[in-house]
């Protein structure tokens, strides 16, 4: 008996056997379990449970059946695993926060988005949803192919119709073997346009659709939980190669309290975030003193939608406080998309010019079978038709030899031998009943006839015509898009890939100085304040033996600062990389921050929020070039800096504005001459062309300003021994560039040369710097309206041996921001207090 068992015994190869078993489960695993059909986007158990459902007529217009009898009959019948498994798949459809567009309509208890299991199957009740119905539309019109079941006992679906492309609009999340999918859910609405817009190239153009014109469609991912999208760089990758990482924000408003306190209010989480556990991670990051200035957390989520509440200290910045959040907590979440599905049974990553065509190329299989059933099934009653037709010409002979015959095959028999009529004819015929035989049912015999006449036509043209075909497709989703398509719940943000010290920086307004030996701070605004025409100013700067402030601006810390230089390079800084430092510190070298040769330096600073397409910049060099190049030439510019002009050996570029394009120019000269031309006859150039001449000047002159006419009202200018006057820009008319211009100014021994110019309007103020870097700040209403050819008044009182070094220009909406401190500031100070030496300001 021994022997018996020794002879069964079989010698393997181990690793050939591990090896052959292990891809078996593989395979199985990717095509038969984790993985959706890029036709229909579905995996297997996701397909059973909606065919099962439809099958037990579990309809949207129909009572709901218990999950518990769907479940059983789906493992019964298709889907030979375990319930739980089943039951999870149907949860997961009929969720709300979980699936954009629900596939199952659920009754009773199916979880929360704090993670609460569903209830028992038993408990549980479900149908099919009304958009589900076009999943399984024309389902048994031989639309798709059916393969046996596991016993084959039954057979099933290999894929659905899906009349609306679900694998983008509900998205899907899989695990396989070596492999994973995470497809992000979409606004039904932009992914159908975007079919729509294949079809109609390939319809008016004949041609193929290129990725480019998509990505404007289809915006981004449209998760059920809403949320914001931060930038598109994310969005872009993953539509081009099917892989990136999407940074998803939560939606939060600052709602003030009582006492001066604030409470962030959360409205909607990231996807797929639990709201619970995000909850007790934030209560746990407070309690080790991670995040500090939190006094109370609570949930008061409801009915009506969902509110995380949390109330801070009244000192607390709320801004760095959102940003710690985002940094530390799930309120800032990555979603990284694969676009993985399977392909003939194939897994493959692809784009989203991939799905769309894969989708429209299951449609056009789907409409050309069920047009293909439908002209068969027409063609066969229109030929019994025929047939019953012709019976009715002949009614007397046909009912006298049905009465004659022995039987009906005898019957049969002698009608197709006596009218060649066919089987199938000759058995309708004596199928019929005899009222039917009459001549009273032939109208209706006839208008049926030409119907079925007209549908078979239609068809025919369908199916040899493929731009017919493809016009179908693109009505019917069109109908779908129209009826089930809503507005998107997820906003795509301003573009931040990424949590970096520039979010936990407040952006806010800022002045940033910088002095004519190249040294360079930034300072907030109140540390300046408003003074009468007239006063001695306050020290806004200490700086080194013969040096003054020369550019002084107003911006906010998160803009870019541009570094125009006297050599024609740009170099570039967001602001608050620059040291922010009190009112007398000199401030930091720029050339420990911008890499400036020996004999260059800072000549023109833009502040600038964003590269624009349709923005310019306007050059002007001393010796009146001018130069107009689009913004987005200087988009990428190196740390070692970036050629904007080209200029010749005698000259510098003195100044830099940023326009739309057709700008009124106004160049003022040092001697008081000015021209005022319109900037459209300033060909755009490259951004390392030489450019155009601006204005005619003297050998001895030179450009002193550069302002935009539309950014004010009237022309400020000032000189250098603290003289100055507005004049109304309609006093300067329109000449064509590249002449001497007018006299705007003027010069007397009194005034000294200009120093500067300002395009203003009556609410604006301005910043004036001497040499020994004082500074006053004046409302530009306290200085006087002149006409061109005079000098103005006095804005500074300045000693014999000081000039006025540069004028910097505080517009409008920053003055009115300050209107409430400065009213308080000047109420409480008489008029000598207004006034306040050097020698004060120092002690």
């Amino acid at each position: 008996m021994d022997d018996k068992v020794f002879d069964k015994t079989q010698e393997i190869d181990l690793r050939k056997t591990m090896k052959e078993s292990y891809i078996d489960y593989a395979m199985s695993v990717i095509v038969s379990r984790a993985l959706p059909d890029v036709r229909d986007g579905l995996k297997p158990v996701q397909r059973r449970i909606l065919f099962s459902m439809n099958e037990l007529n579990n309809g949207p217009d129909k009572p709901h059946k218990k999950c518990a009898r769907i479940v059983g009959d789906a493992m019964g019948k298709y889907h030979p695993h375990g319930d739980s498994s089943i039951y999870g798949a149907l949860v997961n459809m009929a969720q709300e926060w979980s699936t954009r567009y629900p596939l199952v309509d659920g009754h009773g208890n199916f979880g929360s988005v704090d993670g609460d299991g569903a209830a028992a199957m038993r408990y549980t009740e479900a149908r099919l949803s009304k958009i589900s119905m076009e999943m399984l539309a024309d389902i048994n019109k031989d639309t798709v192919e059916f393969v046996p079941n596991y016993d084959e006992t039954e057979t099933e679906p290999s894929v659905l119709p899906a009349r609306f492309p679900n694998l983008l609009v509900n998205g899907t999340t899989g695990i396989a073997v070596g492999m994973a999918t995470n497809i992000p859910p979409h606004n039904l609405k932009e992914v159908i346009n975007a079919v729509v817009k294949i079809i109609d190239n390939r319809i008016l153009e004949d041609r193929e659709t290129d990725i480019e014109e998509i990505l404007p469609i289809v915006k981004g991912p449209d998760f059920p939980t809403g949320a914001t999208i931060l930038g598109t760089r994310g969005i872009n990758d993953a539509y081009r190669t099917g892989r990136g990482k999407i940074r998803v924000r939560a939606v939060t408003e600052i709602e003030p309290m009582a006492n001066g306190k604030n409470r962030i209010v959360v409205t909607e989480l990231p996807y797929m975030v639990n709201k619970s556990k995000l909850i007790k991670n934030i209560a746990e990051l407070v309690r080790d003193k991670k995040l500090d200035g939190i006094t109370d957390l609570r949930d008061e989520s409801n009915r009506q939608g969902m509110r995380i509440c949390i109330e801070l200290r009244k000192d607390v910045n709320t801004s760095i406080m959102m940003n710690k959040l985002y940094k530390h907590t799930q309120l800032q979440d990555s979603f990284g998309v694969i676009m993985l599905a399977l392909v003939d049974n194939q897994p493959k990553v692809l784009n989203l010019l991939d799905v769309l065509k894969y989708y429209l190329a299951h449609q056009e299989d789907v409409v050309t079978r069920r047009t293909k059933y439908e002209l068969n099934k027409a063609e066969e009653r229109d030929h019994i038709l025929q047939g019953l037709l012709k019976a009715l010409d002949n009614i007397d002979e046909i009912i006298q030899i049905m009465r004659s015959s022995k039987n009906t095959n005898e019957a049969k028999q002698t009608l197709i031998e006596r009218f060649q009529f066919s089987e199938v004819q000759a058995h309708a015929i004596t199928e019929m009943r005899l009222r039917a035989l009459t001549g009273l049912e032939r109208e209706k015999l006839e208008s049926e006839h030409e119907e079925l006449q007209a549908s078979i036509k239609r068809y025919k043209e369908i199916l040899s015509n493929e731009k017919v075909l493809l016009n179908l497709i693109k009505s019917e989703i069109s109908a779908i898009s129209d009826k089930f398509s809503d507005e998107r719940r997820t906003q795509i943000g301003y573009d931040v890939y990424d949590i970096s010290m520039e979010d936990l920086i407040p952006d806010e307004t800022n002045v940033v100085a910088m002095t004519n030996k190249g040294y360079i701070k930034r300072m907030t605004l109140d540390n300046f304040k408003s003074q009468h025409r007239g006063g001695r100013g306050i020290k806004g700067m200490n700086t080194i033996e013969d040096d003054f402030i020369k550019e002084l601006l107003v911006t906010t810390t998160h803009h870019y600062l541009m570094f125009f230089t006297n050599k024609g390079k740009v170099y570039r800084l967001k602001t608050y990389e620059l040291s922010e430092s009190g009112r007398n510190s000199r401030g930091t070298a720029i050339v420990n921050l911008i890499p400036l040769e020996p004999d260059e330096k800072v000549t023109a600073l833009i502040p600038l929020k964003s590269f624009e397409e349709e923005k310019k910049l306007f050059m002007t060099t001393r010796k009146g070039i001018v130069k107009k190049t689009d913004l987005v030439e200087y988009s990428n510019v190196r740390k070692k800096g970036l050629m904007a002009i080209n200029l010749r050996e005698d000259d510098e570029l003195i100044d830099v504005k940023l326009t739309d394009g057709s700008q009124d120019i106004i160049l003022v000269s040092k001697s008081g001459q000015c021209i005022k031309f319109n900037e459209k006859n300033v060909r755009a150039t490259g951004r390392t062309s030489i450019g155009v001449i601006g204005m005619n000047i003297s050998q001895d002159d030179e450009v002193v300003g550069m302002q935009i006419v539309q950014n004010g009202k009237k022309l400020l200018i000032v000189s250098e021994k603290g003289m100055g006057k507005r004049t109304s820009m309609d006093e300067f008319t329109i000449h064509n560039r590249g002449g001497k211009g007018v006299k705007c100014y003027k010069i007397t021994e009194k005034t000294g040369n200009v120093l500067g110019i300002c395009a203003v309007s009556d609410n604006d103020e301005i910043m004036m710097i001497t040499m020994e870097g004082v500074v006053i700040r004046i409302a530009v209403n306290d200085i006087s309206v002149y006409g061109r050819m005079t000098s103005g008044v006095k804005l500074i009182n300045l000693e014999d041996d000081i000039t006025v070094a540069s004028i910097a220009l505080v517009k409008e909406d920053i003055v009115r921001s300050e209107q409430e401190k400065e009213l308080e500031l000047n109420n409480s100070e008489d008029e000598s207090e207004e006034e306040i030496s050097i020698e004060e300001d120092k002690e």
